[in-house]
This record gives C-alpha cells, sequence and structure tokens, in this order.
C-alpha cells in the first residue's frame, strides 16, 4: 500500500505595490498650472488670456498642495509685475526708450514662463515665488 503525500497549497501571492506618482502632466495635479502658463504665453497673441490665467490662479491657488501653491504664487506676481512692467514701457514707446524696455519685459515674461514650466514638469515647487527676477 502506498502511501500519498499532499502538498500544502501555496502561500497568497503578497499584493501589488502602490502605483508611483504618474509623470504624465495631463492626468494629475499639474495640469491647472500647465494651463496658466500656457495662458500667459498666449497673451502675446490674446492679452484676455493672461486675465484668464491669474484669476484661475487666484482661484486654485487654496486648495493646491504645498508645493503647487509655490507655482500659483510666482504666476499670479509674475502677471502683477508684468503689467506694470508694460504699462510703463507702453507710454515710453513714444520716446526711444520705451521699445527696449518692452522687448526686455517681454523676454522677461516668457523666461519666468519657461522656468516655472520646466519646474512643474519636474515636480518641484517654484524656489523664489516672490523674487521680482527670473
Amino acid at each position: 500500500m502506498t502511501e500519498t503525500i499532499e502538498t500544502p497549497p501555496p502561500p497568497p501571492a503578497p499584493p501589488a505595490p502602490a502605483p508611483g506618482p504618474q509623470s504624465n502632466p495631463f492626468s494629475d495635479e499639474r495640469q491647472m498650472p500647465l494651463i496658466i502658463y500656457i495662458l500667459y504665453l498666449a497673451s502675446f497673441i490674446s492679452g484676455v488670456t493672461s486675465i484668464v490665467g491669474v484669476v484661475l490662479a487666484y482661484v486654485s491657488r487654496d486648495t493646491a498642495p504645498e508645493w503647487l501653491k509655490s507655482h500659483y504664487t510666482f504666476q499670479i506676481r509674475t502677471f502683477w509685475m508684468a503689467l506694470l512692467y508694460f504699462v510703463i514701457a507702453i507710454p515710453l514707446c513714444f520716446i526711444v526708450i520705451g521699445v527696449p524696455l518692452l522687448i526686455a519685459a517681454m523676454i522677461w515674461f516668457v523666461v519666468r514662463c519657461a522656468l516655472g514650466i520646466s519646474r512643474l514638469m519636474r515636480s518641484e515647487p517654484y524656489p523664489t515665488p516672490l523674487s521680482w527676477t527670473v
């Protein structure tokens, strides 16, 4: 007579690890700041988009995670400082000094938006959101 030895069932598989953070900027919390940066850059075609962008930044800032609040603060400051620079530069265009000031303000605005987008895509807070420089 032969004895059959039953083997115990294998242990249950461990649970799958939780998925890591998504790298797609269009499917997470970075979506709204990215839209605002794009609206700011589109303001060179239509100035109204920057106004929409700053309103969205004000509305979104309070409920955002801490690292994104720095981006919203940076965007709000960028809007108001750019408005100040353009209001000063445009009347001065009637004399020669206004044209280089206007070009400098445009370059400053684009660089600030590009730096903000760069940090946003790396999921980093903006280090100096209250700065007047880039």
